[in-house]
């Protein structure tokens, strides 16, 4: 069986296999099928849809932060069961910024629960490979914004950074 990994950007046609995957990736928040159109849509260039032989592994939404244009904020980052292991998320980063419109960026935000361990090792592993500095402070508090409801989600910002040599996906 052919396990070659395709990255691409996402299509309209993707938004119901994102939701169903963000579904199965504990801790992520699920999203409504809606919200997964538009990154699919509107969030095209700055996102990543991983296959394998047609199966939709892997998704990555990310954005370009309104206030900070050098800066990709990441909102998800989902890969299956059966593709874990394989360095896909790093690879699906990589490629987003490989892309030629997304050559300008030289900062990534994202926020995670201090109990994430595979996003911290996720994006530590990237700065260090972008050779760039991982800044963190809270952002979103428990009790503050998310009533006791949420744990509290902590801003990362990893840069300034050189682009790095990928392939476009």
């Amino acid at each position: 069986m052919d396990r070659k990994i395709t990255l691409r950007p996402p299509t309209p046609e993707d938004g119901v296999r994102v939701h169903q995957l963000v579904a199965q990736c504990h801790p992520l928040d699920p999203n409504s099928v809606y919200c997964n159109l538009l990154q699919c849509t509107h969030f095209s260039c700055t996102s990543v849809a991983a296959e394998i032989n047609g199966e939709l592994v892997g998704f990555i939404s990310g954005y370009r932060s309104p206030e900070k244009t050098n800066t990709l904020f990441i909102w998800q980052v989902a890969v299956g069961e059966s593709a874990r292991g394989q360095g896909l998320a790093s690879r699906m980063l990589t490629s987003i910024l490989a892309r030629q419109k997304c050559r300008d960026i030289n900062h990534i935000e994202t926020t995670i629960t201090e109990n994430n361990p595979a996003s911290w090792a996720l994006f530590q592993g990237l700065a260090d490979k972008l050779h760039a500095n991982l800044a963190r402070s809270p952002l979103f508090d428990r009790e503050i914004h998310f009533a006791g409801q949420h744990d509290t989600e902590i801003l990362v910002r990893i840069g300034p950074f050189n682009q790095p040599v990928a392939t476009e996906a």
